[in-house]
């Protein structure tokens, strides 16, 4: 019999999942459960969920189990025990409702309009939303931190280095943001900062909740808890204290989210009332098992002499946009000669901006080779029939019309008069039947600017409107007699709704988006929940206002202006390269693919000579470290960062290394995007394998891929 708890330390790649599921059933048959009880099981996120589940179903398929992510485990129990935490709180007695993030800033922004104007919240240099947001963020991670809120008026100000702002303004954000929370509160509105306060301060120490927490779970298995926030070991605790199975995988090499919400020095205090395992040998068919530590020591000793290894391949150009053609003619090459399968392969880098991933995506899929480009989030507002769509409702609804400019209402033209045609004949539309250059011609003479209702007048009223041609007209007077139609439904109370407008625009002018290319498909999906939950939140404070004596929120032509404006900021994303295959090429960061813990036979390193390859703090949170267990309490400084990170290098040579079994290509650029000379930390390796690079060749004419 096991004796619980248990911590398994491995290496990337050493079976750690494997041993996990090992443990999960040994409890099951070790361990009594009653009736109703099933053991719960943590993923560091969602996708890692989803494949953790599948390995069970493979391994354990007579398992009944739970699996979920510490964020939809929070959100799950906060929902379900709301009524608990209605009657411990004296909240108002309503189902809450989760604020999605461009929701949160939205009306955050609105709550502290005041103060951003009058300068009390203002940090000198950062724009307004960035304000907004990394204050939010300070209450996430206070929450995940198991911080009051009540603590941050004078944390942030103890805790920030004095050049940013003067302690009065931290002080100000630090009270804005318990008033912030109340709002919520009062409202039934959670934001996941809320939630975890709730949930660690409030939910969990109730003795009620904590006995339906042990009737309900037998035991936890967690997975990857280096990635796990610090408010983890409240929930684990209760498992240990009460002798239940518990346990728990830790990676040597990972701590992937370390300064964006994770706190893994303060969860590994936990190893000491475990029964430890170590498992630190890196996979056999891994490169880190045979060249791992040799390769470290290359990297980080300067006066080392590294050796050129079979396993390594240099490519090397002058300029960046040279690099990025040839590293996909690379990738094209090593699949058509059957060197590697498709989903084999991953291009990484540690920052691929959005010229980089279009590119080696264009390239590829023109060649025929299936792409996904992990977690390329971009704004819903590029879409061209985002843009459209948001046009046209400037002409339903009135009191919009400053929002119509001359250019967007050419752009809507062209765009909506689109005809679509089956996806297997090629593009999603046959032909445009208003060009751009008929577009401008009817924008000049037909559409008449108006603060309270634009209109699109008579074609007539171009005097060569004969010069448009028939389906051109034909076209632009469908598109206006459709807009009545909307026009005199909604006056007559048919079409109360925005989202109703939007759903009848895309059947109309989009055939439902049936024969819409994925990216475009994926914006409009994306641009629908928006809205649906926009309103959601709308109708829920309009419904409040009477009882908690505030003035009524305001009327729709400024909430449908103000979510037109929130979409045009580009904070809502949708992914344009949606995963519909696994057998596909992965393009993602560094930061990207270690997170989601994948692996495959080829990496290509793209930028290998950039300085940033090893940083991996690109993306981190302003102000973590207050927020961390190893916070000193004063300013942070540079040398405290140093320390937080000193390891981080080794950790990602080591873990990418042990994610690739067969080769890793060095891509690398002698001038940066800026035109500045790359000089990064991996340069030592290029330089080394560059005799056994990858030599320039004839472009290999497009073609499709053929199945190996």
């Amino acid at each position: 019999m096991a004796n619980w708890p248990l911590w398994l330390d491995g290496a990337t790649g050493s079976g750690k999942t494997t041993w996990l599921i090992q443990q999960l059933a040994e409890a099951a048959r070790s361990h009594p459960r009653t009736e109703g009880q099933s053991p719960l099981v943590f993923a560091a996120n969602g996708d890692n969920r989803l494949r953790l589940a599948a390995r069970l179903g493979d391994l354990a398929p007579n398992l009944a189990v739970v699996t979920t992510t510490p964020n939809g485990f929070i959100q799950d129990e906060v929902t379900l025990f709301w009524p608990l935490l209605v009657a411990e709180l004296g909240l108002l007695p309503q189902f809450p409702l989760r604020l999605r993030p461009e929701n949160e800033q939205d009306l955050a922004m609105g709550q502290w309009r005041r103060s951003l104007l009058d300068g009390t919240l203002t940090v000198e240099g950062w724009l307004e939303a960035q304000t907004v947001r990394r204050s939010l963020d300070f209450l996430q991670m206070a929450a995940v931190a198991s911080i009051p809120a009540e603590d941050l008026p004078w944390l942030l100000p103890e805790g920030i280095p004095p050049g940013f702002a003067p302690e009065s303004v931290w002080r100000s954000i630090g009270t804005a943001l318990v008033d912030w929370r109340d709002w919520c509160l009062g409202r039934g509105l959670l934001t996941y900062g809320v939630m975890t306060e709730l949930y660690w301060r409030h939910l969990l120490p109730h003795p009620l909740y904590q006995e339906k927490l042990l009737t309900r779970y037998s035991g936890v298995f967690v997975d990857d808890l280096d990635e796990y926030p610090a408010i983890t070991a409240h929930w684990l605790q209760v498992f240990v204290d009460h002798g239940r199975p518990v346990a728990l995988t830790w990676n040597h090499h990972g701590k992937v989210r370390m300064g964006l919400g994770a706190d893994p020095d303060r969860l590994e205090h936990l190893k000491g009332q475990c029964q430890v395992i170590d498992q630190l040998t890196p996979a056999v068919d891994s490169l880190a098992h045979g060249w791992g530590d040799q390769v470290v020591q290359w990297v980080m000793d300067p006066l080392s002499l590294p050796e050129p290894l079979d396993c390594f391949e240099t490519l090397q150009t002058v300029s960046r946009g040279e690099l990025l053609r040839k590293t996909a003619e690379r990738v094209f090459e090593a699949v058509d000669t059957g060197q590697v399968a498709p989903h084999e392969v991953a291009i990484i880098g540690p920052g691929l901006d959005a010229i980089a991933r279009y590119t080696l995506a264009e390239i590829l899929t023109n060649r025929g080779l299936p792409v996904a480009s992990l977690s390329d989030q971009r704004p819903v507002i590029h879409s061209p029939l985002v843009r459209a769509l948001l046009t046209l409702l400037t002409f339903i609804y009135p009191g919009l019309g400053r929002l119509a400019t001359a250019e967007d209402v050419a752009e809507m033209l062209v765009v909506l008069s689109q005809i679509p045609q089956a996806p297997e004949a090629g593009p999603w539309f046959e032909a445009t039947q208003i060009d751009p250059v008929r577009a401008e011609l009817l924008v000049d003479h037909c559409f008449e600017p108006s603060l309270e209702q634009p209109e699109l007048l008579p074609v007539e009223r171009f005097d060569r409107w004969d010069r448009l041609g028939y389906k051109a007209t034909e076209a632009y007077n469908r598109l206006r007699q459709w807009i009545d139609q909307q026009r005199q439904q909604r006056q007559q109370r048919l079409t109360p709704r925005v989202i109703n407008a939007l759903d009848r625009a895309i059947q109309t002018f989009f055939w439902g988006g049936s024969h819409l290319p994925p990216d475009q498909l994926a914006a409009l999906r994306e641009l629908m929940e928006t809205a649906q939950h926009y309103w959601a939140v709308e109708d829920r404070l309009n419904q409040l206002a009477p009882l908690l004596g505030t003035v009524s929120t305001e009327p729709l032509k400024t909430s449908l202006a103000r979510f037109i404006v929130l979409l045009r900021q580009g904070t809502v994303t949708a992914n344009p390269y949606p995963v519909e295959s696994e057998r596909v090429i992965t393009i993602a960061t560094v930061y990207q693919y270690r997170l989601q813990r994948l692996r495959h036979r080829w990496h290509f390193w793209i930028d290998a000579g950039s300085p940033r390859w090893l940083a991996g703090t690109d993306n981190l949170l302003f102000g973590y470290p207050l927020f961390l267990g190893s916070y000193p309490g004063r300013p942070w400084s540079t040398g405290d960062l140093e320390t937080l990170h000193r390891d981080r290098p080794e950790r990602i040579l080591r873990d990418l290394l042990g994610r690739v079994s067969d080769r890793v290509v060095l891509c690398h650029s002698e001038l940066a995007v800026s035109g500045q000379e790359q000089v990064g930390p991996l340069l030592t390796l290029v330089t080394a394998n560059a005799d056994t690079s990858f030599t320039a060749y004839t472009e290999i004419p497009p073609k499709a891929h053929k199945a190996h």
